[in-house]
């Protein structure tokens, strides 16, 4: 299967290529910005922003197959013009797609968002994603697109992880919000339920989060007390009346019975590792 992944170089689009290129599937990596450290992957030079060169690399790849993680937080022009740009050309050479999307875009509150709610974003990152799932929608209706919550990874690499390492190590001094509300997932969960989706042929809305809404504050110090930092140096704050939403949970109820990878909680996969015996 030749399968092309938008933002190769980002912590997600990472995960997506090296797990898909060990199942020796052929899989083509672009980015703007140029992959670090050895790679199982084919990577070519590419800004989602430029419909012609997206057409050219499309038509001239032929993916079965498209994954777009590309996006960017407060560039437009990336995460909503540059997905209906990638939409456009998988679907005019015939490849399956899969958007990635955001929980941003709902406005939160008390309700738990399933996969059929209409979008209600609050925030120019929201706003964007919400404009590219209907877009995409409307030049694809095959396609799937998955929400999901703030990643967390293994190794200290992800974004979320190096705020709480930064936080800790002195180099900032960053608070964590113990009024805003999230459900944080398992990097190596989604990507396995991301690969799930593709084969399945699912469409429309899927939710992919963590089983526990949490606090950001409560993130950090799992993060901290995983890996071996000193949690009581994680300062908590009050986010207060900062725009955005402070509660967002997504239900994924539909989208976990339709696949076997289990969306576990922030408590489960932020576990310490057992003492040695």
């Amino acid at each position: 299967m030749r399968i092309l992944i938008t933002g190769a170089t980002g912590t997600l689009g990472r995960a997506l290529t090296t797990a898909r290129a060990d199942a020796s599937d052929e899989v083509i990596g672009v980015s703007r910005s140029n992959p670090h450290g050895p790679q199982l992957y084919e990577w070519r030079h590419l800004d989602v922003r430029d419909e012609a060169a997206v057409d050219e690399l499309i038509r001239g790849v032929r993916p079965d197959l498209v994954v777009h993680t590309a996006a960017v937080m407060g560039d437009w022009g990336v995460t909503a013009i540059g997905s209906v740009n990638v939409a456009a050309a998988a679907a005019r050479y015939g490849a399956r797609q899969v958007h990635m999307s955001t929980d941003a875009v709902f406005a939160g509150g008390s309700t738990a968002y399933r996969e059929t709610d209409r979008p209600s974003p609050v925030t120019p990152y929201g706003s964007a994603k919400a404009a590219a799932e209907t877009a995409l929608g409307a030049i694809d209706p095959t396609a799937a697109f998955v929400r999901t919550s703030l990643i967390v990874g293994s190794d200290g690499q992800s974004p979320r992880e190096r705020l709480v390492h930064e936080a800790l190590a002195g180099s900032s001094g960053r608070t964590f919000f113990t009024d805003e509300f999230r459900c944080p997932v398992s990097l190596d969960d989604l990507v396995g339920a991301v690969w799930e989706i593709s084969d399945s042929g699912l469409e429309g809305a899927q939710h992919v989060a963590g089983q526990h809404s949490i606090s950001q504050y409560e993130l950090a110090v799992l993060i901290a007390r995983r890996d071996g930092l000193d949690e009581e140096r994680v300062r908590p704050a009050l986010r207060g009346a900062r725009p955005g939403a402070a509660v967002i949970r997504l239900d994924c109820t539909a989208t976990q019975a339709a696949l076997q990878t289990t969306f576990r909680g922030a408590r489960a996969f932020l576990r310490p590792p057992p003492s040695p015996a």
